[in-house]
């Protein structure tokens, strides 16, 4: 266990967005007042989830294109974009231009695979090519060498009077290439992203490997190591690492809260007992409490023992006050217990 007095280098909070349905319009503006919150509070980094038909946000681009326009120095990421929604080449465009908006504070997260319930939307998704989109890590690939600005086509140059036409993504932002996360719940996923030059997004769900002890803190730490050594192979020296629990501090909270607060806890709890479906989907347990309470379960977790930044993910069904609430407490109370010191104003 790392000495209490090893700083948090860097602290950061995680979003869904959450809202209603009726009125969409004000779940949006809590979570940018809330991105602002985070940056007078010191927060390096606010991150957004990524869901599609739900009620959470589903354009985390044009999110953090506002809040780069309310901000100045908070970092604004995604974790994660799922990225069998999206054609590379339009997201490597649109992640540019906020990037450039936003002065390089941009950090996004993606993963691979097959869309959530592909079968319910392919037809509306691919309609044409449903059987055919390539949901492995080449579609990453392709994506990272759009952003780094490699290559699209030989044509290039002036084509009539105006019209000028440029061989790769434009616009380019130097370093977005650097600042890509890939979010990896398995040993396999880790080394992939350490090898290919990604920093690593680790949540609070994992997949142990078959021969491991079903205990979610050393798998999470293996994950980690495995990551690490993979990037220093690559030569990936300066690889990022971030963990991403669900962390409630309740120091100011009221009694009201604080009885919320335990119950959304206790119902989430009993899917942390056991490994879950085919693939042994693990599950971290929410930590709730004080935040000296709170310091001295992290210190003793065998994940965050690996990791100097981190993204503490908000409940999802949570009011605005509540969030107020829990990053003044993470700000003013939980982070200064892990060494951490706030971010001035830029």
């Amino acid at each position: 266990m790392p000495h209490p007095t090893r700083p948090l280098r860097k602290l950061g909070f995680l979003t869904i967005g959450l809202f209603d349905p009726a009125d969409p319009a004000a779940g949006h503006e809590s979570t940018l007042q809330i991105i602002e919150l985070g940056e007078r509070l010191g927060f390096d980094s606010a991150w957004l989830r990524h869901r599609h038909l739900q009620f959470g946000i589903s354009s985390p681009v044009a999110v953090m294109a506002a809040a780069s326009q309310r901000t100045s120095r908070i970092e604004l990421g995604t974790a994660v974009t799922p990225l069998g929604w999206e054609n590379p080449l339009r997201l490597a465009e649109d992640l540019a231009t906020v990037d450039l908006l936003a002065g390089g504070r941009i950090n996004p997260g993606v993963s691979v695979g097959e869309p959530m319930q592909y079968d319910t939307v392919k037809h509306e998704l691919y309609p044409d090519t449903a059987d055919l989109e390539d949901f492995s890590y080449a579609r990453v690939e392709r994506f990272a060498r759009l952003v780094a600005g490699e290559r699209v086509r030989e044509f290039s140059g002036k084509q009539g009077v105006v019209e000028e036409f440029s061989n790769r993504v434009e616009p380019h932002s130097p370093g977005l290439r650097d600042r890509l996360w890939y979010g990896a719940g398995s040993t396999k996923s880790a080394v992939w992203a350490g090898s290919h030059g990604f920093n690593l997004l680790s949540s609070s769900v994992i997949f142990p490997d078959k021969d491991q002890e079903p205990d979610f803190a050393l798998v999470q730490q293996s994950q980690i190591r495995a990551f690490r050594e993979a990037a220093a192979a690559a030569g990936h020296v300066q690889a990022r690492v971030s963990q991403g629990l669900v962390v409630i501090p309740t120091d100011s909270a009221s009694p009201a809260q604080r009885e919320k607060y335990q119950r959304y806890v206790d119902e989430r709890t009993p899917r942390t007992a056991a490994p879950q479906g085919p693939r042994g989907m693990m599950f971290a347990r929410d930590l709730i409490g004080t935040s000296d309470e709170i310091a001295e379960q992290l210190y003793a977790h065998a994940g965050f023992q690996e990791v100097d930044e981190v993204a503490f993910a908000l409940p999802f069904s949570f009011d605005h006050e509540d969030y107020v609430q829990i990053l003044t407490d993470m700000a003013g109370k939980l982070g200064p217990a892990l060494g951490w010191a706030p971010g001035k104003a830029g």
